[in-house]
């Protein structure tokens, strides 16, 4: 049983259903950005287990459990069931906060599906091949993260999800359901279950994000959700019945529960917008409403690093997101709260001339510089920041970043537009990722493994013909 015979669903999860089943989508661009985004967002789960409070929550549910045809975790030796490791990768990638980002009424990480997908095709492709049939391929994967991409970014084009205090992790979960569902072979009506139920699942609540309560969730939140995904699409392939008005239901559905009466809508027909449109963290692990405003804090770092006790004022200019989401002041309690502080990544910046992962951690932020250069910052919106933000021709995440000294004198002000990873410095910013890759595997392979990873990663048309089951075979450490 897929629903209720005879019952139409709603406008909404038909057309994510009907892309999610289509043929493959994009062209060229779409298919190398989408190679770009699924090495960066590989290279930053092998990041993330350098760090303890990572690396934890990995592993099976119930320790020595074996799992036939296990899903591998990259940059690991587990084997799990395809749901735990589709959290675990999907805990990995987003743990830093380095992974690529989408940004409008709703925002979010679109690599963050990776986790799912990978897992759901790792699995199968390895059932398969002990039934003599063929495994699915790198393009498969590929075809599938373009098509999460936009079915998660296009329903944050309008739908502000955020503003009622709900996590953008929802989104997640619902296309990791779409496009796995679809990649497994499952039929019209399962997709839609599986789509369905998603919704029905609702949203988790933004209280990790925000203080009194920011904390680690947030870095798990987007394991959480692709699993939850993988979980809903593996049932809906055995049978599970969906929700044709999981939207519309009166005072039930969705939208009455708990988007306070708004209608749910996709913004623009869904195509491959989303993945050519991408932001890249490039340089540095940094939310990404200020990944401007660090880059002009870093062009400043030699005017200021020598003149610190000095600084009168620092006055960072941004956008009105930024000011709402990670302007913070007082005590910052863990890495989770400082990385989602502006004036914190900002100090940082100024006064070492970089920002890493470390930077984050009790022991950097025990630096007393750090706070109290962080109390004589000034956050004030600039309009045009906001309109250029919101403007979808243009994009913008622009911040700029000006330091006044006693007796009057001041740096320049330095402004940024468009950070390193936006579309707009692609030429700029790939070879600059590149090299964040062959960072990230040094970090956890021995360096001829690293080597073979990176040349695959690197090379189109060679991952898109590599079996999957391959591909992850060759992550194992």
């Amino acid at each position: 049983m897929t629903a209720a015979p005879g019952r139409p669903y709603d406008r909404v999860l038909e057309a994510i259903a009907r892309y999610a089943l289509g043929a493959e989508v994009g062209g060229e661009e779409a298919y190398a950005t989408a190679r770009n985004a699924a090495a960066d967002a590989l290279g930053c789960a092998v990041l993330a287990l350098r760090f303890p409070e990572c690396a934890k929550l990995l592993g099976p549910v119930v320790p020595g459990t074996v799992v036939p045809h296990g899903a591998r975790v990259p940059g690991t030796r587990l084997e799990l069931d395809p749901v735990s490791a589709a959290f675990a990768t999907g805990a990995c990638i987003r743990w830093l906060d380095f992974n690529d980002t989408w940004l409008a009424a709703e925002w979010g990480h679109p690599s963050d599906n990776l986790g799912g997908i990978l897992a759901a095709a790792d699995h199968v492709s390895r059932a398969r091949r002990a039934r003599g049939e063929p495994p699915l391929r790198g393009r498969d994967v590929l075809t599938a993260m373009i098509k999460a991409y936009e079915i998660q970014g296009v329903l944050a084009l309008d739908n502000a999800f955020n503003r009622a205090g709900l996590d953008h992790v929802l989104l997640v979960r619902v296309a990791t359901a779409a496009v796995v569902a679809a990649l497994l072979g499952g039929r019209p009506g399962e997709v839609l279950a599986a789509v369905s139920n998603a919704f029905v699942d609702g949203g988790a609540l933004r209280a990790y994000r925000h203080a009194p309560d920011t904390g680690s969730r947030k870095s798990w939140a987007a394991g959480d959700a692709t699993s939850r995904g993988l979980r809903l699409a593996l049932m809906a392939l055995r049978g599970e019945m969906g929700y044709p008005s999981a939207l519309t239901a009166p005072t039930w559905g969705f939208q009455d529960a708990l988007f306070g009466g708004r209608e749910i809508t996709l913004a623009r027909p869904l195509g491959s917008y989303v993945m050519e449109h991408v932001l890249f963290k490039i340089a540095f692990p940094a939310e990404f409403h200020a990944q401007t405003a660090v880059e002009a804090a870093l062009a400043l770092h030699p005017e200021v690093t020598g003149r610190l006790a000095d600084v009168e004022r620092v006055t960072l200019t941004t956008q009105e997101p930024a000011i709402r989401i990670i302007a913070k002041a007082g005590p910052l309690t863990n890495p989770a709260d400082r990385d989602h502080c502006l004036q914190y990544m900002v100090a940082v910046a100024l006064l070492k001339g970089r920002l890493t992962a470390e930077d984050y951690e009790d022991a950097a932020a025990a630096d007393p510089r750090i706070d109290a250069l962080r109390g004589r910052m000034e956050v004030v919106e600039d309009p045009r920041y906001t309109r250029e933000y919101l403007d979808p021709e243009r994009r913008s995440i622009a911040n700029a970043v000006q330091v006044r000294f006693a007796g009057g004198e001041a740096t320049r002000k330095v402004e940024v537009e468009y950070p390193l990873g936006h579309r707009r410095r692609r030429a700029e910013g790939i070879p600059l990722l590149e090299r964040k890759l062959r960072d990230n595997l040094a970090t956890r392979f021995p360096a001829a493994q690293a080597a073979r990873i990176l040349d695959l990663l690197l090379d189109q048309a060679r991952l898109e013909a590599t079996p999957v089951d391959d591909l992850a075979g060759l992550l194992v450490i």
